[in-house]
């Protein structure tokens, strides 16, 4: 598709999303590992220091029931189970002296950041999991393998029957119906990207019942092209704002309305432009799949 400019990996947009996390790490990580771990933890499970370095991972452990020894830096509420821990920092650039200090056997990443971060760790002499979490059914894979890496199979199991039962309710109301053509534009502080299906949110779109208008592409993220995306015309436009998701929202208005070429739209003519929010759809699977599912489904769907 020449009319794109190309090469746009996960890694880049992640990148810019740091904006809206905050860079303060507790400094104080070894005696907070301790506190947080407690008496109770080290008996049940001695042979492991668990670290999760994005807010995903840390809500599948908590999910899972597995303590950890530490977490990441976000503006985002973490699991009440974790509050006490040390914060590693921000997923893309973690304090790897503060991870080494913790003395971890296992530290979580996701492999939309592996590019960047894996040499990070290697040269720190770190070994990274990265979980795969770009679709829903990659994420329930990787829940079942942590589930059984860490004695938590009932766990894993549970969690992923409650995806399964949430598609085939979708399903069931979709079956039979139009699919809807559908554009996602992924919002981050100053600039947009158009998402492909191989995005996570891409996924749950599909899922859902929608055709994403880029097809037959390899990346997650592709620069706009607003002429090529309004000879696609799509009937809906999904439009997820991240980093700081006000200050994206209020770009994206401002776009909206100051560039002409969206009111030839027949999403924009029909009142079919949805805004996501962060909370229900990141840039990476996450345990609020089933209301994120349900949510696109109705904007779909209505």
């Amino acid at each position: 598709m020449g009319k794109w400019c190309k090469g746009l990996s996960a890694a880049i947009v992640l990148l810019l999303l740091v904006t809206g996390c905050s860079a303060k790490a507790n400094t104080d990580g070894t005696a907070a590992a301790n506190a947080g771990a407690g008496p109770e933890a080290a008996k049940t499970q001695p042979e492991h220091r668990i670290i999760a370095t994005t807010v995903a991972a840390a809500e599948i452990m908590d999910a899972l029931e597995v303590d950890l020894v530490g977490i990441p830096t976000s503006y985002k509420e973490l699991p009440k189970r974790y509050a006490s821990l040390p914060q590693v920092g921000n997923p893309m650039s973690p304090n790897m002296e503060l991870v080494k200090s913790l003395d971890p056997t296992d530290v979580l990443s996701v492999t939309t950041l592996q590019y960047d971060l894996e040499p990070v760790f290697k040269n720190a002499g770190i070994e990274a999991n990265f979980l795969d979490l770009t679709s829903l059914g990659k994420m329930n894979e990787a829940i079942k393998t942590l589930g059984g890496k860490y004695g938590r199979q009932k766990q894993a199991e549970a969690i992923v029957a409650q995806y399964d039962k949430k598609l085939a309710e979708i399903n069931q109301r979709i079956a039979g119906k139009d699919s809807p053509s559908v554009l996602i534009l992924l919002g981050v502080p100053g600039s947009y990207l158009v998402a492909t299906e191989n995005s996570y949110i891409g996924d749950l779109v599909k899922l859902a019942g929608g055709r994403n208008v880029i097809q037959g592409e390899k990346v997650e993220y592709l620069a706009s092209n607003t002429e090529y995306l309004q000879q696609a015309n799509p009937d809906v436009i999904l439009r997820a704002a991240h980093g700081m998701p006000e200050e994206v929202v209020k770009m994206f208005d401002k776009e909206f309305k100051k560039n002409d070429i969206w009111k030839h739209f027949d999403a924009v003519k029909n009142n079919r432009v949805y805004d996501l929010e962060e909370r229900l759809f990141g840039t990476t699977g996450n345990l609020a799949a089933i209301e994120a599912l349900d949510v696109v489904t109705n904007m779909l769907y209505p």
